[in-house]
């Protein structure tokens, strides 16, 4: 007898001793939580991880060891939004000052200073230790800050820097994220009550999707100390998690309940499970995490962060499919049909073929041609929009104006452009140099300040490093970093640089910057992207050749995720670089996309993709080898797959669309980006694209290899002994179907 493929061995040893999986299970989550909890995050920071120029100013600067405090900034303006009364602002800031400076955690006060426009008047404070405590000792200026502004009627007193900004953000999107985990694990129980029609069934794939979450997340905690994190990291693991996380755990229970309905003991129920959709589980999971190792191609940093922790929690819920979810039901057995919703249970286990599918299929399978080009096309338009794409580092102004800390940083830059958006000019050389590199910055900064590209409300300091090696200057620009002015003004400036630095002996230098930041990460994208794309394109066309031994299905495969992918981004860019959808979704447009964002959603999309993909066409293949005509083995292959697909689609639908309604513009871009990119693929995709298109091909969907009439392959197949390669789906030696 053949040996048993590895996913059925261990569904079997895990549904027969259920606590000890269980318990291994438990172990391992705790012992990822608390090693990752125990180890730390060794966070990102993202001046030495930029690229090209401005990375190179980070390290220039990170290498003169500055001791940089951090700053706040005390704004005193009139609530009226007007003119200020000087002798009354003059009198706040005394009281100001004189409550700062009785604080411990302040090291200095320095004397007000007063806007240009007259409207405003600045009260710089130093705090003690460095910019990693800043979040946890600003409390006490905050609190001083409010007493001063309750103890003067009239004004608005406020304050903006490293530790309170940070601080506002952090509630902010802290706050965000509660309502959003709020929203998100009642929604997905209740579209899996919806699913299963019973508490238990719809509760498993849930609880197991928020365990493989915390156990990537300790385990990322971990790997952050290889690769360093990046802070959205934590978020991008929960989305992804989730998403998969109950996909999995879908495919699985719902063969699972399938089987034992058809009169299968548990335990032979599991192992079907385990043999058909678990296999599904390994293929998907396997072909995500190549993919997102793509990423790792980019050479970047914070692309190597997200695709580290993407792969840990997509290997997470592919483990816990594998192992605990088959203990989970082999304990449970019949229980997990418990409690039953009434309505919804009657409609769960309705028997007969839906009437719904066949009636939408039908223009795909009676007129495939042009429902091919009608869709297509319709496809096409959706894209339209993607031609006009423009990409920017997520910053400040990218943020909901109606956030307090947001509003108060507005009304400083506004008040003092120096203390808004600035190039940081870094500038390294030998020591017994230093003298000509004081000079040269100087002269440089004499310059900037005669061109109006840049701010003249306050002079710029040059700061020098213990060793007198490394010079480090501030040049601000009263533009916002968005706009084509900050971008011109990082132009003239790096022009600049090197000619004052010319007749300076061994100088190394560099630019940096949010605006730099984001003109340098977007160039280095449009380098590395071809690299990631290709191998991306590359990894889908193999295994899907693998698995299904066709060319027709490979290139198909490439295709329809290549179109899907850029209707969704066409969709992305009519969003949100236009105003008209603000008020509806809650954002301000900044007429442009994340730079980040298109290359890790495209990996992502070619990656979950998979799991529809290999599902439906599987159950295709099935049907035409049971000996059905090509159009038949469509409309068979689609209605039968079509109630496991739209749940798990409804599913990442729901999760993704929830991380829409986030304050962040990265996330709310992911989240939008993703769910309407699963809707097409799962909708218009799955039920005229992808029918109308093998119709068209008929026969030639299956070369080189070829289905008969017989349910015979012919014998011009590619070998099936390939490790990726799915079980050749007729019927199997213990009497059921595959898929």
């Amino acid at each position: 007898m053949d040996k048993k493929p590895a996913t059925v061995r261990i569904a079997r040893w895990s549904a027969t001793h259920p606590w000890s999986a269980i318990g291994l299970w438990a172990v391992f989550v705790a012992l990822c939580v608390f090693l990752g909890g125990a180890a730390g995050t060794n966070k990102l920071d993202e001046r030495e991880s930029g690229v090209r120029e401005s990375g190179t100013a980070g390290k220039i600067i990170v290498s003169g060891d500055f001791t940089d405090r951090p700053e706040e900034n005390v704004l005193i303006t009139a609530e009226s939004g007007g003119k200020l009364d000087h002798t009354e602002a003059l009198r706040a800031a005394e009281d100001v000052t004189k409550r700062m400076k009785a604080l411990r955690e302040v090291a200095s006060v320095g004397d007000p200073v007063p806007a240009e426009n007259g409207k405003a008047l600045l009260v710089p404070v130093t705090m003690q230790g460095d910019k990693d405590s800043a979040v946890k000792e600003v409390e006490p200026l905050l609190d001083a800050s409010a007493a001063a502004e309750k103890a003067h009627d009239g004004l608005r007193i406020e304050q903006v820097g490293t530790g309170s900004t940070a601080k506002g953000m952090q509630e902010t999107i802290g706050e965000d994220f509660k309502k959003a985990e709020l929203i998100s694990l009642p929604l997905t129980l209740l579209i899996m009550l919806v699913v299963f029609g019973a508490l238990i069934a719809a509760g498993v794939p849930v609880v197991l999707a928020l365990s493989c979450v915390l156990a990537a997340m300790g385990l990322s905690s971990l790997a952050s100390h290889v690769l360093p994190e990046t802070s959205a990291i934590s978020n991008v693991i929960l989305l992804m998690g989730m998403a998969v996380g109950v996909d999995y755990s879908l495919f699985y229970l719902k063969r699972e309940r399938e089987e034992r309905h058809k009169g299968k003991g548990h335990i032979d129920a599991i192992e079907i499970a385990a043999e058909t959709s678990g296999h599904t589980v390994v293929v998907s999971g396997t072909t995500v995490i190549v993919a997102m190792a793509g990423l790792y191609l980019a050479q970047e940093a914070t692309f190597a962060s997200l695709a580290t922790g993407s792969i840990i929690v997509v290997g997470a819920a592919v483990l816990g499919s594998l192992t605990v979810l088959p203990a989970l039901l082999g304990k449970l057995g019949g229980w997990v049909d418990r409690p039953r919703v009434p309505f919804l249970w009657r409609l769960t286990m309705r028997s007969g073929e839906s009437r719904l599918w066949p009636v939408l299929l039908r223009p795909s399978l009676v007129r495939p041609v042009i429902t091919l080009v009608v869709s297509v096309g319709a496809l096409l338009l959706l894209a339209l929009p993607a031609l006009d794409m423009k990409l920017k580092q997520p910053g400040s102004d990218d943020l909901s104006r109606d956030i307090p800390v947001v509003q108060a940083l507005d009304r400083l830059t506004e008040a003092f452009p120096s203390e808004g958006t600035a190039h940081t000019v870094a500038v390294r050389a030998p020591a017994a140099e230093a003298d000509e590199v004081k000079a040269a910055l100087q002269n440089l900064l004499r310059r900037t300040a005669a061109d109006d590209l840049f701010a003249h409300d306050q002079a710029p300091v040059i700061r020098e490093s213990e060793d007198r090696r490394v010079h480090v200057v501030d040049v601000a620009t009263p533009h916002q970093a968005k706009t084509d002015e900050a971008k011109e003004s990082l132009k003239v400036l790096r022009t600049w640089v090197p000619e004052a630095l010319s007749g300076v002996a061994d100088a190394e230098s560099g630019v940096g910057g949010e605006v730099a930041r984001g003109t340098d990460f977007t160039g280095h994208l449009e380098e590395r992207m071809p690299w990631v794309v290709g191998f991306v394109l590359l990894l889908t066309f193999g295994t899907m050749l693998v698995i299904f031994r066709s060319l027709a299905v490979a290139l198909s495969a490439i295709l329809l995720n290549l179109l899907s992918a850029a209707a969704s981004f066409g969709v992305l860019v009519a969003v949100f670089q236009n105003t008209w959808a603000e008020g509806l979704l809650g954002f301000d447009s900044t007429g442009a996309i994340v730079n980040w964002l298109p290359l890790f959603l495209f990996v992502v999309l070619f990656g979950l993709s998979m799991d529809y993909h290999v599902f439906v066409v599987s159950r295709i293949r099935e049907a035409a080898l049971a000996g059905a005509p090509v159009k038949q083995a469509v409309r068979d292959g689609i209605t039968r797959s079509a109630g496991v697909v739209t749940s798990a689609a409804i599913v990442m639908i729901g999760v993704f669309a929830i991380f829409g309604t986030l304050n962040a513009i990265e996330f709310k871009q992911l989240g939008i980006g993703l769910a309407v990119a699963i809707a097409l693929d799962a909708v218009v995709i799955r039920i005229f694209v992808l029918p109308a298109l093998m119709s068209v091909i008929g026969k030639w969907n299956w070369w080189p290899g070829r289905v008969t009439s017989e349910g015979q392959e012919s014998a011009q197949r590619l070998p099936q002994h390939t490790p990726l390669a799915a079980p050749a789906p007729e019927t199997t030696r213990s009497g059921y179907s595959q898929q």
